[in-house]
């Protein structure tokens, strides 16, 4: 038997069948109907049992499937029903079999967000695309960024900063002129949003190893949010992120259309 590098059974060793697939729907009338038409066609588990999960919306929705389906290790196979799509395949209710079986996967980790408010009170959550830190009023938030217990900027005035995993560089953080980096590249882009002081600094390439602790000055005058992909913290005082190798998810994509091509392509649009 072939193995990922996460130990996880991978390509021509897949047989997904009738009746194995658990459908989950973006509750909007595309997503809905596409879902009633692929379920009177291929059957629906519940999705503790299933052997796969089809996801049918846009990116958001896909996001919100990967985190629900964690708990059981369960591959997920998007297909558009929303927007952008970017981690979606083509919808087609023609030979879906056939399609996950064939298709490509991609091992996606991500990052752990450590928030502290400044109650004391601990939050912690997971994010796939990013975890970004943003003002709450109308005044900037000041930052200090420290990377493995080193300060390395004492003070960044914006309207937030973030960093984001490689199949996240093509999100929010391309929106806001971060690189975008490919998922082999073992790298961290972590990018300012809106910086005011220092004007010039345009962000930073960090090891996925690194340790980065985010601390928020003056937290009474200028209160700030931490988000992790959906999950919000409000009026935090610290916010810690790593790189969480204990758990991954492991998405599908359609062969020549994988997450890595995906990440060239989106280089060269224009």
């Amino acid at each position: 038997m072939s193995l990922s590098a996460t130990g996880l059974p991978v390509g021509p060793q897949r047989a997904f069948q009738h009746g194995q697939i658990a459908f989950e729907a973006a509750p909007t009338p595309l997503a809905t109907d596409a879902c009633n038409r692929l379920v009177s066609l291929y059957g629906n588990c519940p999705l503790n049992k299933a052997d796969i999960v089809v996801a049918l919306g846009g990116d958001g929705f896909m996001l919100e499937t990967i985190h629900r389906v964690l708990e059981w290790n369960k591959p997920v196979y998007g297909m558009n029903r929303g927007s952008v799509g970017f981690l979606m395949n083509t919808y087609s209710e023609d030979d879906l079999l056939d399609r996950l079986n064939r298709a490509q996967e991609a091992v996606m980790y991500p990052l752990r967000m450590h928030a502290v408010t400044v109650t004391g009170a601990v939050e912690e959550a997971l994010a796939f695309n990013e975890v970004s830190l943003l003002r709450q009023l109308r005044q900037a938030s000041k930052i200090r960024i420290t990377i493995d217990g080193r300060v390395r900027l004492a003070e960044l005035s914006c309207d937030g900063v973030l960093i984001s995993t490689p199949a996240g560089s093509t999100a929010y953080n391309l929106s806001a002129h971060g690189p975008i980096v490919p998922l082999s590249a073992n790298l961290l882009p972590l990018t300012p949003i809106s910086a005011f002081r220092p004007r010039r600094w345009r962000g930073a390439l960090l090891p996925s190893t690194v340790d980065v602790l985010f601390e928020v000055l003056e937290t009474d005058k200028r209160p700030t949010a931490a988000v992790a992909d959906f999950t919000e913290v409000r009026d935090v005082a610290s916010v810690a992120v790593s790189e969480d190798r204990t758990v991954c998810v492991r998405v599908l994509f359609d062969p020549d259309q994988g997450l890595s091509e995906r990440i060239i392509v989106e280089q060269f649009t224009v």
